[in-house]
């Protein structure tokens, strides 16, 4: 081969709790994303770093228990009850702003972006939907059709332009009522009501969907277990039941996709940083491989290949960590192995044996040891065009099976000039470089990759920080960080770069 594959996807990424705003409406529930305030992660405490304090202490305070700041046993406490409160979800706190309620307003404005995603030439569009939009608190026995409808409307109007949806299931969007009354995935129980929502949009939209994701970034649980998996702690114990319990969820719709849903393309998805040595040192070199494994590979390894591996069940017993198996586990996993692999790609990272002086810098799913050979983004992201081809090398190497690149981009403080216009070469440069890699792998590695779909595509509420100045699309959205603008959408530069590669199946780069 010698060019892009002639079918290739080629489009962009969004998530729902980022980009539709109508928190509140049309039936929806409240979400984990929606009681996240303006600050994202950087903002929020280091007991628990993704929930505000204020609301840690106002949803312990709803199940009757008291919670001290920084109290991380406290938090756990709050769980402990699985009466569900009478008084039902806890208010929102009246002096936050919570950038997700508005964010671009997709959810009115869903036509005109897919028309200009259109004219950009996408064939496919990665998007997620909004759990909560379909079962507003995560249990109930009847879906909510306002919800249902909107999307039935958001995949017609994909379809009308020939654009391909892939749909992630759960995109850091869970019930909140879930968490409040389960702590989350922590709680087996939980399995069935993420399977009772995908049985429904499965049965819902097989006729408009092929290609599905069941998790966002599943390894993010790591560091980021309420946004993840709804859990309201810290503790490893609870954090390695939730993430166990997502892969058991994983499988069973898998499965259950294979067994009805034939036409399904069923895929996992995690956010990739594959760790460099520091040096040639073997003690370098091990504690590469051993932060690949434990941050990187032992997801997909459980969804790709059906089974725990080794390595983890031996860390996990040097812990004292014993994960909640139950009989016919072993089986569900197995029955429940993925179609193909679809990661996000920011940067890689770097591992050494000791790391603790070592300078560090931020990076997608926490902060890295300093790379001295890369160049960084102004939020501190080191930019690593070679690591993609590496990182695709890595995964199709490991599983032979199709690899999807979910997200890949920049964000940048981009200006908007008085004529409208946003001059963007650096975000042109970086999706040069990458693509490069990409055709790469294809051409010069024989690496089975299907599909590219760039994060952002359209300017939205950035997950780690909940700024909408941290920008990465080829479409501007005039709105600031306070939720203050027009919402008018404007092609930037990079838009008629991106159309340019399309175009030529990325020949022109």
């Amino acid at each position: 081969m010698t060019k892009f594959p002639k079918d290739f996807l080629w489009g962009g990424a969004t998530a729902a709790n980022q980009c539709e705003g109508a928190w509140n409406e049309d039936g929806k529930g409240i979400s984990i994303a929606d009681v996240l305030t303006c600050g994202g992660l950087a903002k929020h405490t280091a007991s628990l770093p993704d929930v505000p304090e204020a609301m840690k202490k106002h949803i312990a305070k709803m199940r009757g228990v008291t919670y001290r700041s920084g109290d991380q046993e406290g938090a756990a406490m709050a769980f402990k009850m699985n009466t569900y409160p009478e008084k039902g979800i806890p208010a929102l706190l009246d002096d936050e702003y919570y950038p997700n309620h508005q964010a671009i307003d997709h959810y009115h404005r869903y036509k005109e972006d897919l028309a200009l995603f259109a004219k950009m030439g996408f064939n496919c569009y990665r998007m997620s939907i909004a759990w909560t939009r379909i079962y507003p608190q995560g249990e109930e026995t009847e879906p909510n059709e306002a919800g249902l409808r909107f999307y039935d409307n958001v995949f017609d109007e994909c379809l009308k332009y020939g654009i391909e949806p892939i749909v992630t299931l759960s995109h850091y969007e869970m019930p909140l009522a879930l968490t409040i009354k389960y702590n989350g995935f922590a709680d087996r129980r939980v399995i069935d009501c993420y399977v009772r929502y995908v049985k429904t949009v499965f049965e819902r939209y097989q006729h408009k969907v092929k290609y599905w994701l069941t998790f966002n970034e599943l390894n993010s649980v790591v560091h980021s277990g309420f946004i993840n998996a709804g859990v309201f702690s810290k503790d490893r114990r609870l954090i390695e039941a939730a993430s166990y319990h997502q892969l058991l969820a994983s499988a069973q719709v898998v499965r259950f996709a294979h067994d009805h849903y034939p036409q399904f393309q069923m895929g996992c998805m995690i956010g990739v940083s594959p760790a460099y040595p520091y040096s040639c040192k073997p003690e370098d070199n091990l504690a590469a491989l051993k932060q690949n494994q434990q941050r990187d590979t032992y997801y997909p390894d459980v969804q790709m290949r059906g089974f725990l591996p080794e390595y983890k069940l031996i860390q996990l017993q040097q812990e004292g960590i014993r994960l909640p198996i139950q009989s016919g586990d072993a089986e569900i996993l197995s029955g429940g192995c993925c179609d193909f692999m679809a990661f996000s790609y920011y940067q890689t990272s770097v591992a050494a044996a000791q790391d603790e002086e070592m300078q560090r810098t931020a990076g997608n799913m926490g902060s890295f040891i300093f790379n001295p050979h890369l160049k960084k983004s102004e939020w501190g992201w080191q930019i690593d065009p070679i690591g993609l081809r590496y990182t695709l090398n890595l995964f199709y190497d490991r599983y032979h099976k199709p690899l999807f690149i979910a997200e890949n981009g920049l964000g940048a403080a981009d200006v908007l000039n008085a004529d409208h216009t946003v001059h963007d070469p650096y975000r042109i440069d970086y999706l040069r470089q990458h693509i490069q890699a990409i055709k790469d792998a294809i051409i010069l590695d024989g690496v089975e990759v299907f599909g590219y779909t760039p994060w952002g595509c359209i300017d939205l509420i950035s997950c780690s920080t909940g700024q909408i100045s941290k920008r990465y699309g080829f479409i501007y959205v005039d709105v600031d960080d306070a939720g203050h603008g027009t919402l008018n959408r404007y092609e930037k530069d990079s838009f008629a770069y991106y159309k340019q590669v399309i175009e030529s199946n990325g020949e022109f780069l």
